[in-house]
């Protein structure tokens, strides 16, 4: 007998805080759109998410989560002492989202060295260990589960062994010389081989930069930054999901189907609109 599909969940991303009131009525929008995961993101000059995500559940009773914390820049007594917190602040509905992270300005900023992409996963390895077994050192061993996110290779290696959730991120459907779709399930193929029999246990998520009824007023500006592709390039991607409600429904139905992505984030810019795709799709 074969399982049922995981539900749907949905995540919208926010960048920014402002007042104390201005949060929570923006906390309470995103809840009365139907999203089920409230989440902040982690760069030098945008909200910082630990505090807007304590605050946030004063009003909501959504899930909390990092999108995603840069570990580089992290050390495991601190994040360790301030994720216990969190998670007991908001009555254990912490998502703890990591990364490698990728701006080296952020690394600058603390007077650490940017390193490569395997030094910052070894860092990101390290950080999410150490964190771990203090956290179980707790008397309450608060454990929220572990998102890590990123498109690499031995990102997804990693990932399959260690992550309860993975997000994809908007490069996850650039591969050279295949098509985008293609290129997501050449990554969900290497994400499954580093599970194993641990795969049905991880939720997949897709990080989706931009949302728009139509190309003429898609907003690409973050996808366009990330890529530096075309834009007639850019609409094709996974991550950017431009069209009418129905299709837009239809084609997250057959990521579910064909890749088994069942938890979709959005930019706060961008919540409104995706909001009339969840409803086709609860």
């Amino acid at each position: 007998m074969s399982q049922s599909p995981r539900p749907f969940r949905f995540g919208v991303s926010f960048l920014t805080v402002g007042s104390r009131t201005s949060w929570h009525a923006r906390v309470r929008e995103a809840a009365d759109l139907g999203y089920d995961v409230l989440q902040v993101a982690d760069h030098l000059g945008t909200a910082a998410p630990f505090p807007a995500l304590v605050s946030a559940a004063e009003v909501t009773r959504m899930r909390l989560g990092t999108f995603v914390l840069n570990a580089g820049v992290l050390t495991p007594a601190y994040l360790a002492r301030d994720v216990a917190d969190v998670q007991r602040l908001t009555d254990g509905r912490l998502e703890l989202g990591l990364g490698a992270g990728y701006v080296p300005a952020e690394f600058e900023a603390v007077g650490l060295p940017f390193g490569t992409g395997g030094e910052r996963l070894g860092k990101l390895a390290e950080t999410l260990a150490a964190t771990r077994a203090l956290l179980a050192a707790e008397a309450d061993a608060p454990r929220p589960p572990i998102l890590l996110g990123g498109a690499g290779d031995r990102m997804l290696r990693f990932a399959g062994r260690e992550a309860d959730i993975f997000s994809f991120s908007i490069m996850a459907g650039v591969t050279a010389n295949m098509a985008p779709e293609d290129a997501l399930a050449r990554r969900v193929g290497i994400l499954r081989e580093g599970a194993g029999e641990r795969f049905s246990d991880i939720e997949l998520n897709l990080f989706v930069a931009a949302v728009a009824g139509s190309p003429a007023t898609a907003d690409l500006t973050i996808v366009r930054q990330a890529s530096g592709f075309p834009d007639d390039e850019l609409t094709k991607l996974p991550g950017v999901l431009v069209g009418p409600p129905r299709e837009l429904a239809d084609r997250l139905e057959r990521y579910r189907e064909r890749f088994g992505i069942t938890y979709i984030s959005v930019l706060e810019p961008h919540m409104a609109v995706f909001a009339e795709v969840i409803k086709l799709l609860r």
